[in-house]
């Protein structure tokens, strides 16, 4: 209290003297001693985890004093369940030392999903319809089918799959897709009556072609003759249920043996006797 009551003796400027020092004191002390607080100058450079399994990525990390947040948790079918995926901040940053580094790892456990129905889809949009879901593309095996590319039936390990069927994310999935007629072969083109260059553009386009090239007469000109018969022919001679004759079937790169003329037949449907 002496000391107080000398104190309040002294001139007012003599105590605003005083008090203007303290408190520069108190600054200065607080300025030097902030560098000691907040860990200035301590940086670290942040160690590479990605990959590692997350217990062994919280013990590296928190050996050279980072704190670790878990962050998020995401699935990717083709790594480590519990691996780190993702740091933040990335690896050989040099960060202030004790800062929180957070973690992307990989789920355990993976998501499920519904299987849609992808049948009648193109291989092409069934493709990226996967992708989307985080399903992956299997084999993929044709079938005879005059639709070329497109999904005839959808399989889960060899199996068929039902839409709306549970699967797990990454899961393979297998298509048997449309050969557009290859295997089948398709019905032999009518070319009675056309000139043999037409019917060579025709063919052209079917992967056919012409072969032997017959005629009764001579002709100079055999571009514009034109074809009175063809072998094979348009129908064959078995008949279907309903009596009509079945179409004749050839394939692809297979060839059609003619038969031409000066003068254009009378078209009479003659091929189907």
């Amino acid at each position: 209290m002496e000391a107080i009551d000398k104190l309040l003796k002294k001139p007012l400027w003599y105590n605003v003297l005083v008090g203007i020092g303290a408190v520069m004191i108190l600054l200065i002390l607080f300025f030097f001693s902030l560098g000691w607080i907040t860990g200035y100058g301590k940086t670290e450079k942040v160690p590479s985890v990605v990959g590692l399994d997350v217990t062994a990525a919280q013990k590296n990390l928190k050996a050279f004093g980072f704190d670790v947040v878990l962050q998020d948790s995401i699935y990717v079918d083709t790594l480590a369940r519990n691996a780190v995926l993702r740091q933040i901040p990335e690896a050989e940053e040099i960060v202030k030392k004790g800062r929180t580094v957070y973690l992307t790892i990989n789920r355990i456990v993976a998501p499920q999903v519904d299987m849609p129905n992808l049948i009648g889809f193109s291989l092409k949009s069934a493709e990226t319809y996967l992708k989307v879901l985080g399903l992956r593309l299997g084999t993929i095996s044709l079938v005879a089918d005059r639709n070329k590319n497109v999904i005839i039936d959808q399989l889960v390990n060899g199996k068929p799959i039902a839409p709306g069927t549970k699967l797990s994310s990454g899961t393979l999935i297998q298509f048997l897709v449309g050969d557009g007629g290859t295997a089948l072969g398709f019905e032999v083109p009518d070319l009675i009556g056309l000139t043999v260059g037409m019917a060579k553009a025709n063919l052209a386009t079917l992967g056919l072609q012409l072969g032997n090239i017959t005629s009764s007469v001579a002709i100079q000109d055999t571009a514009n003759a034109f074809i009175i018969m063809q072998n094979p022919r348009l129908y064959s001679d078995q008949l279907d249920s309903l009596g009509m004759p079945i179409k004749n079937m050839t394939t692809q790169g297979g060839s059609i043996d003619i038969v031409i003329d000066k003068v254009a037949p009378v078209i009479k449907h003659d091929s189907i006797k």
